[in-house]
């Protein structure tokens, strides 16, 4: 157990109208640190986030919460199905999709909020603080609709940090957000957080923003955390095709084994000449299996001696030169593949056949379950 772990989920269920929407769940959480909450739609990512808020009742398992530096010591609240505590007793802010501000409240008091129990002149204090960490000046008297987009986040944010609290949760925070600001605004926040010290967890559809905004990464699939770690360890080292295939990180090609080789639309190609890091499933060489192919794996082969294989089947221009869609030829096979992605320098035209290879480099196989 880490010394400075903020919350423990384990074991955790939760049904809702009698159906389980999360089941044997499990996330750690340390303080200061920015976890990224990803799955598909439907998956359980908000269901997860309210359970921690305490607005669902826990159906089994276990949530641990610190109230002080970690859940190590006494100063912890351990919520159960048969103990349950109240979110006004969980030290714990939300900022929801649509920020929910009061309309009919300033900008000022609007932060105020969570602290209507503080002395005024203490309101005074922190508010201030707020408004000029969240570059809210001169904005105090405005109301939400007389706001844009990025400064009723900032508002929202500011509410929820009011009260101090020891974790914040965050509800696709950017969605709102246009697309020049997102950027921005995202990195805006982490330093924030980070300048406070203070752990959040957020929920997104949008890959990207968990690369740019969070320490931590959780995959969740049909109620599930599938995979958990650094950015980096999962892209780097996803654990199952849903993983790999959720975050995008390269196109699927068919493949069989046959002893030493996979075989391909591209062709055969030695599987024991680089190491392969997930376990490929021998038990039925004729099943199909997906190689993930990240697109600098792809060599295009400008020898025009060298049959081609491929057909560009779509074009787009991007920093990082031509972004090609490829379809193998063959068409009639298990191995035939519809989009494999692929950059190059080179201009092609749509419909054109050309050949690429595959570099050896560490296979990533897959079953497609």
């Amino acid at each position: 157990m880490e010394t400075n772990e903020l919350l423990s989920i384990s074991k955790l269920s939760v049904a809702l109208q009698n159906k389980t929407i999360l089941s044997d769940t499990n996330l750690t959480l340390c303080g200061g640190e920015i976890l990224g909450l990803v799955g598909p739609s439907g998956c359980g990512k908000t269901t997860l986030l309210n359970t921690v808020a305490g607005f669902n009742v826990i159906s089994s398992g276990k949530l641990k919460l610190s109230k002080g530096d970690s859940i190590a010591g006494d100063d912890v609240l351990t919520i159960t199905a048969s103990n349950n505590v109240p979110p006004e007793h969980r030290n714990i802010g939300m900022i929801f999709q649509d920020y929910a501000l009061f309309p009919h409240l300033s900008v000022e008091k609007n932060i105020c909020f969570g602290m209507d129990k503080l002395p005024k002149s203490e309101q005074k204090s922190s508010t201030t603080k707020l408004v000029n960490l969240l570059k809210l000046t001169h904005l105090e008297t405005r109301f939400p609709h007389q706001l844009s987009g990025g400064q009723q986040q900032r508002v929202a944010i500011a509410r929820a940090l009011a009260p101090r609290p020891k974790l914040l949760l965050l509800d696709e925070p950017f969605s709102n957000i246009d697309a020049r600001l997102r950027n921005e605004l995202m990195l805006e926040m982490r330093q924030l957080l980070k300048q406070l010290n203070m752990s959040a967890i957020f929920v997104t559809h949008n890959k990207d923003e968990v690369f740019t905004f969070a320490d931590k990464i959780a995959v969740m699939h049909e109620g599930s955390i599938l995979q958990s770690g650094s950015p980096a360890q999962v892209c780097q080292s996803p654990i199952s095709w849903q993983v790999a295939d959720f975050l995008q990180l390269g196109s699927w090609l068919p493949v069989q084994v046959q002893d030493e080789y996979f075989q391909s639309a591209l062709g055969d190609f030695s599987s024991t000449s680089t190491a392969i890091s997930n376990t490929v499933n021998n038990q039925a060489n004729t099943q199909t299996q997906q190689l993930l192919l990240k697109p600098q794996a792809i060599e295009y082969c400008e020898d025009e001696k060298i049959k081609p294989n491929v057909k560009v089947t779509n074009i787009a221009v991007t920093e990082q030169g031509f972004h090609y869609f490829l379809s193998s030829i063959e068409r009639n096979s298990p191995l035939a593949f519809e989009q494999l992605s692929f950059y190059s320098n080179t201009l092609l035209d749509v419909g054109q056949l050309i050949a690429i290879k595959i570099k050896p480099h560490s296979y990533q196989v897959f079953s497609q379950q």
